[in-house]
């Protein structure tokens, strides 16, 4: 399977958006999965349906939770019953689907690849939970029938493809919303009205996230403050335990929370050592969090990122946090990184900057980008530690 997916593209440009849509129209007879818990958004996706799957899991039911991109290894995007699916899950989910498509399987790009994988993987499933990719319209997900919608964060991200104006970015997103639909509060004014438009359209019936019960904020409380979540994870938590609201009275929910578990799901602001941490964050709002997370004190910032991401913007978000920003080089074929262009937008915020080389155990450390960028960095760090 490893050899398969070497030449699968992970590049947006070179995807077709319809093709999908085809694919399942002509092998849907072959899925029996229930219809999903789809999670659209900007930012936040993981985190919100990783908070989900655990708390269903904690009320004993078998859920699998799809998620993108991964740090370490394929089968961290297959999240079955407290655990990533094993090789031998995968290799046969990978014969299964290769029996059913034939050549046809040569078509799929990475993601529609893995989309129908985890559509085979999670079939017996009582809960299932599929985070969106890109978008939410054109999304490989979105061919799959939908219970409930999840909208976390709406903003600025694969602008590309999506648009340079957050109603269009907001609406390809909004516009997959299922007839049972919940939204995070904290989204800009225009993006909530789109959000209410769509739902009168759709007949959807569409809550908003709001603050839980009285009678269980205090356990929210200890377990935000027993695992240090940030206030987007704390964000995140709610927005799941909202959404829980839906299928289940509050003593059930009530439950769940008291029996949740630390967050099983890596490079959201997760701390590997005493002063490094990393983030998988990428884009402006990820970086507002960061901000928020971190000030008033300094961190060194190892920091790459893809040229076709607002670099710019990004930093000057960073730049109240930033002691030292130093650029960590990986290979990137697909895709060209800023590298040389970092050092300019420094020099014009004033930030020094430089190439990294080595941790400095002294100083507080913010590995943040792409999932790419961490990746390798988990990998390099690990092999000296």
């Amino acid at each position: 399977m490893n050899e398969f997916l070497v030449h699968k593209t992970q590049a947006y440009s070179k995807i077709d958006k319809f093709m999908m849509f085809r694919m399942y129209e002509k092998y849907k007879q072959y899925f029996c999965l229930k219809p999903i818990i789809h999670i659209v958004g900007t930012n936040g996706k993981g985190s919100t349906g990783r908070f989900l799957a655990q708390l269903l899991e904690a009320l004993q039911y078998r859920v699998g939770h799809y998620t993108s991109p991964h740090l370490l290894a394929f089968n961290e995007r297959f999240y079955l019953q407290g655990h990533n699916v094993s090789d031998e899950l995968l290799n046969a989910a990978h014969l299964e689907l290769e029996s059913i498509f034939k050549e046809d399987l040569e078509r799929l790009s990475y993601f529609e690849y893995a989309t129908f994988l985890a559509a085979f993987l999670f079939k017996d499933c009582d809960f299932v939970i599929f985070e969106a990719g890109l978008g939410g319209e054109y999304d490989a997900t979105s061919v799959f029938e939908k219970e409930l919608s999840i909208f976390t964060k709406i903003d600025f991200d694969h602008t590309e493809i999506l648009g340079t104006k957050l109603e269009n970015i907001a609406r390809t997103k909004l516009k997959v919303m299922a007839k049972k639909a919940i939204i995070s509060g904290e989204q800009k004014q225009e993006v909530l009205d789109l959000a209410q438009k769509i739902a009168l359209l759709k007949e959807s019936n569409l809550q908003m996230s709001v603050q839980i019960d009285t009678r269980m904020q205090e356990i929210f409380q200890l377990y935000c403050e027993k695992y240090a979540l940030a206030d987007f994870l704390r964000h995140n938590l709610l927005l799941a335990l909202n959404a829980l609201t839906i299928f289940f009275p509050f003593q059930r929910v009530f439950e769940a929370l008291q029996s949740l578990k630390a967050l099983n799901l890596r490079g959201r602001c997760e701390q590997i050592a005493p002063n490094v941490f990393i983030d998988v964050g990428h884009n402006i709002m990820a970086a507002r969090a960061l901000r928020e997370r971190f000030y008033p004190s300094k961190v060194v910032l190892v920091y790459n990122s893809f040229l076709d991401k607002d670099v710019f913007t990004i930093l000057k978000t960073l730049k109240p946090i930033i002691d030292i920003i130093k650029i960590y080089k990986y290979p990137s074929q697909e895709r060209e990184l800023a590298n040389k262009f970092i050092f300019s937008f420094a020099k014009v915020l004033n930030i020094q900057c430089q190439w990294f080389e080595n941790l400095d155990c002294d100083k507080t450390t913010l590995v943040f980008g792409s999932f790419v960028l961490v990746e390798n960095f988990l990998k390099e760090w690990s092999d000296k530690e």
